[in-house]
């Protein structure tokens, strides 16, 4: 019973996490965020500007879903993949902690 409710605690959770990034996505800031607002505080944005990218373009440039043409839509999307990546991760991680868990507290010799 309550593996149950932990499990519907999860779901919601997930659902909840879902809706916030479609819905909310589009009334994000479109300030600079912490690390931007520094620099351009302390005079060193440009330079960071001038250096070249590491790779020639981002997969969500400017947190909008590329090929989208209605922005509302693309920046919810963008959140939707988001909030999908973040929960494979951590399901990842969350199955990789537990697989070393199990090989920890297995007896030599014993399967």
């Amino acid at each position: 019973m309550r593996d149950n409710k932990f499990r519907i605690l999860i779901y919601a959770g997930i659902g909840l996490a879902l809706v916030l990034g479609i819905i909310l996505s589009p009334f994000a800031s479109s300030s600079p965020d912490g690390l931007e607002k520094v620099a351009e505080d302390h005079g060193f944005l440009a330079a960071a500007e001038e250096t070249p990218p590491l790779w020639d373009s981002s997969p969500v440039p400017d947190y909008e879903m590329p090929g989208v043409r209605n922005s509302s839509l693309a920046v919810s999307l963008a959140g939707l993949a988001g909030v999908i990546i973040t929960l494979l991760i951590a399901y990842g991680a969350g199955k990789l902690i537990s697989l070393s868990g199990r090989k920890s507290k297995q007896v030599p010799g014993q399967q």
